[in-house]
């Protein structure tokens, strides 16, 4: 072949190469944000499962979920007229915009945008999010069951001890049983240095019930002292639990944790209700937790996870994430699914339907199963859901830019 043909060839193969890509992402404009809430609204903000819709001039709807009307309204205005596949320069916008550095409950509204980006970027490719990000690594995302699993055939109301219950839940081919330290009613007496042989005595108990192949799994809930802690924690070690949630106090975990990291066997695992990546990195870089409790939007969408899940990957740190409403929980199967390290979900669904979500989680015999529907995987039945806030104008435009083009802080 002569020099200008190899020249010509090259560059048709260029501009065919361009005109994919273009066909593959569409030039598109978001033009409205309307935020939900659902027929089962959860008022915990960590635990929201507010509604978002974002849409677009080419009839494309991103669905998310996450965040307070006040916060997502706010964090909306970034949105509109942006080109919606420009994630992470979204994502940058509505966190530097404002004077303050977002907080947890505001990262949480941007976490919620985050998951609608994503899922209007895989419908528009019709693939599911998970290939976006480079394709599953697991057959499915093993769980554990937030409440434990009972018995088939048995009264609701029935009151089942420790041991039943943590033979139900291996029987329904959950990964692990999970149990509170000394779980008791709201409002009750506490008395952290009393519970410690009482939590070792309920350990005992689970250990029997998963029998010596099974797991389980313990939350300290941050209510203990960090005296009692490092207590509890010993005298739990031989029966061997999968991990030690919250032992300590948010407040106090980057200084008790690294202490108590040498004062037990135990793993441990931390950080339900952390925020980004800055809250609890030195933690996961120093090896002082086994693994991390970081979920969505709450570290502020996909975008924050996967930059999370590299710090783990590149430290040898796990991922149990703290479950929220139900889209986030279908947005982790679709990250955390991509995730080389290991991964247990917390569930708390149980297979039960829910009115406002035809389609979102797919779970069977105690795991979360990936799917290959586009975006998220999630349909959302509007018209069980009460619209709440509409946002159709641009927020605050308080931004720098660098000689790139790249934002900086205003």
């Amino acid at each position: 072949m002569k020099r200008r043909q190899l020249l010509q060839s090259l560059a048709a193969a260029t501009f065919a190469g361009s005109q994919f890509a273009e066909a593959a992402l569409p030039k598109m404009k978001i033009t409205r944000v309307r935020v939900y809430e659902p027929p089962n609204y959860n008022p915990l903000f960590n635990q929201s499962n507010m509604v978002v819709t974002v849409e677009t001039d080419a009839g494309i709807t991103g669905i998310g979920e996450g965040g307070a009307t006040d916060t997502l309204t706010q964090c909306a205005g970034t949105l509109i007229g942006k080109n919606p596949f420009k994630i992470e320069a979204i994502w940058q916008e509505m966190y530097i915009a404002w004077f303050y550095p977002p907080g947890r409950e505001k990262i949480h509204a941007l976490g919620a945008m985050d998951l609608a980006l994503w899922d209007i970027k895989g419908k528009a490719l019709k693939l599911p999010v998970h290939e976006l990000l480079g394709g599953a690594v697991r057959n499915h995302l093993e769980c554990y069951a937030t409440g434990g699993a009972r018995p088939a055939n048995t009264n609701p109301n029935e009151r089942l001890s420790l041991r039943e219950r943590a033979r139900a839940t291996m029987e329904a081919g959950y990964r692990a049983f999970r149990m509170g330290a000394g779980d008791t009613q709201s409002g009750a007496v506490f008395n952290t240095h009393e519970r410690v042989r009482k939590v070792a005595a309920d350990c005992k108990e689970a250990r029997e019930g998963v029998g010596k192949d099974g797991d389980w799994c313990i939350d300290f809930h941050q209510r203990f002292d960090y005296s009692d802690a490092v207590r509890a924690c010993k005298l739990i070690e031989e029966f061997e639990p999968y991990f030690v949630e919250d032992p300590t106090r948010d407040e106090h975990a980057a200084q008790d944790l690294p202490k108590l990291r040498q004062m037990t066997t135990v793993p441990l695992t931390h950080g339900e209700e952390w925020g980004q990546r800055y809250d609890f990195h030195k933690l996961v870089e120093n090896h002082d937790i086994d693994y991390i409790r970081a979920t969505l939007p709450n570290v502020g969408g996909i975008t924050e996870m996967m930059k999370i899940a590299a710090i783990c990957e590149t430290h040898a740190v796990g991922i149990v994430p703290h479950f929220t409403g139900p889209i986030a929980t279908a947005a982790l199967v679709n990250c955390l699914g991509t995730f080389p390290g290991p991964v247990i979900m917390e569930y708390n669904y149980g297979g039960r339907p829910l009115p406002h979500l035809p389609e979102c989680l797919d779970f069977k015999n105690g795991k979360a199963l990936m799917n290959d529907r586009p975006g998220l995987g999630v349909t959302v039945d509007l018209t069980k859901c009460k619209q709440l806030a509409e946002i159709t104008t641009e927020g605050r435009k308080n931004v720098f830019l660098r000689p790139d083009g790249s934002l900086t802080h205003w």
